[in-house]
């Protein structure tokens, strides 16, 4: 027997950061609108809740992490993952956005009809007695589903795995149970899952070994950060939540355009901690000297110089080689050495993909949500009635994320104050060259340049790593500035 599907005047999916973000602020300028998210997993949080593995933090501070309506109590600048789901999961509790989240609900497609200016959302839902699936409709379609594959990480194919005596794990889907206690582990990569992971394991490992092809930017940052916490004492914490993220902001901003606009004195910069953090004769210019400038890539958090401690101590080693293959007790490398493992750990990135995978149309004509140029960095060029949010390269996801659903909210608030039923942005005629929406040189996104929707060089249609800039434009912003807008010609048809 078919379901009738459930109508909310917004589908959210995703209950992460950007969907419990776009909940609450969608909320809070209509709230005679209703909502409901979508989400595949079983708890609240997104990334934070697929990445299990020891170490897990953000790479970035939790204040400009966090939400500016729902303050950090707890201590640390730099916060663990299963402290940021559980912040996560309070967020929602405390503002009753739990109460309309449908878990174990992966969505599959979602189809505009013109006709009645509505989408229908058809979803697959777990339950005990198996798979069921579903359909929403709604008008206004909020796609928090990150940027990357959750199903399928970046996993090369490395000659000889298959020979391999030990376990071979991949940190997106690290198994539960893993003893890695006592044993020899090799990590491939030197990204900021490897930065955060390497301390972990070394605590209880024989030895952990980095693997890297190339060098690394890495800066040390403290788990609780002095002037933090002396705000903190000085300020309530409604007051002081607001203080800590905006000076939060600011620094790392300025750091950033800093190191882009003097890259030699950052580069001298960074060299000359790293070597302070080190031993007096290791070979920093070998492993922690870059080709490229600061920031061309992301930078790597060390936290409280840990990495560089355990590497001190001997319980962790940087090796900057190639490999050449796996054999039965390790990998060789193509210098001829050999790095013995019990268990290797390919910590080899990500694999961009846009809107969660999910199949949209219009009118039942299947579109490429990468072939549309992005407007004011939230809505696709000719696609009614949907937002997209994507976070900052040079800054942490909550900052761009918040501000996407509050212009989210007030684009809602104008609709129903002049009856409009949809809205589109529109390019016109005059041509738009491309660049790239993530401005890094990272390999994730260069082995995939065309897997997000593209940038345009010009404003509303550039999308721009500038915090600051962002945030006059969205106080100025024109909500009409290259927007349609327009009535449906027959009623939108609830369904309970």
């Amino acid at each position: 027997m078919a379901h009738a599907a459930e109508y909310s005047d917004v589908i959210i999916i995703g209950a992460g950061i950007s969907g419990i973000g776009a909940a609450y602020r969608i909320h809070e300028k209509n709230p005679q609108l209703t909502y409901t998210l979508l989400e595949r997993r079983a708890r609240i949080g997104g990334t934070w809740d697929l990445f299990r593995y020891p170490g897990i933090r953000s790479d970035s501070d939790i204040f400009t992490l966090s939400f500016p309506y729902e303050p950090w109590r707890r201590p640390e600048n730099v916060a663990e993952g299963a402290d940021i789901r559980d912040y996560l999961t309070d967020a929602a509790r405390n503002n009753g956005i739990d109460r309309h989240i449908r878990f174990n609900t992966h969505v599959r497609s979602a189809d505009w009809d013109s006709s009645t200016d509505t989408w229908t959302v058809t979803a697959v839902h777990e339950g005990p007695d198996g798979s069921e699936e579903k359909q929403y409709r709604g008008r206004f379609l909020f796609c928090g589903t990150g940027y990357y594959n959750y199903d399928e990480p970046y996993a090369p194919e490395f000659p000889g795995v298959e020979q391999f005596g030990g376990e071979v794990v991949h940190p997106q889907f690290w198994p539960e149970n893993l003893d890695y206690s006592g044993k020899r582990v090799v990590v491939i990569g030197s990204g900021a899952t490897a930065i955060s992971l390497i301390p972990a394991l070394a605590k209880e490992a024989a030895h952990v070994t980095m693997l890297q092809r190339s060098p690394t930017y890495m800066m040390s940052m403290a788990r609780i950060d002095p002037m933090v916490d002396f705000i903190r004492k000085l300020l309530p914490p409604k007051l002081a939540h607001p203080v800590v993220r905006l000076r939060n902001a600011v620094f790392h901003v300025l750091t950033y355009f800093m190191f882009r606009k003097a890259p030699k004195f950052g580069r001298k910069l960074i060299r000359n901690r790293t070597m302070a953090a080190l031993p007096p004769d290791y070979e920093v210019d070998v492993h922690f000297n870059p080709r490229y400038n600061p920031w061309d890539q992301r930078m790597c958090l060390v936290l409280d110089h840990d990495l560089f401690e355990h590497i001190s101590d001997g319980r962790a080693e940087v090796v900057t080689d190639h490999i050449d293959h796996i054999d039965a007790t390790g990998i060789a490398l193509k210098s001829g050495g050999h790095l013995d493992a019990d268990i290797i750990v390919t910590a080899t990135g990500l694999q961009l993909q846009a809107l969660g995978g999910i199949k949209v149309s219009i009118d039942g004509s299947e579109i490429k949500p990468t072939d549309r140029f992005v407007y004011k960095e939230y809505l696709l060029e000719d696609v009614p009635n949907m937002a997209w949010c994507i976070g900052y390269t040079n800054a942490s996801w909550t900052l761009r994320a918040d501000m996407t659903a509050k212009a989210v909210a007030k684009l809602l608030a104008y609709m129903d104050s002049h009856g409009y039923t949809h809205a589109y942005p529109h390019l016109g005629e005059a041509p738009m060259k491309e660049k790239p929406t993530f401005d890094l040189q990272a390999g994730y996104i260069q082995r995939a340049p065309h897997a997000l929707p593209r940038s345009g060089t010009r404003r509303p249609w550039h999308v721009r790593h500038n915090y600051f800039l962002d945030v006059i434009d969205h106080r100025f912003d024109r909500i009409e500035e290259s927007m349609v807008f327009g009535k449906v010609p027959a009623p939108v048809t609830q369904t309970a």
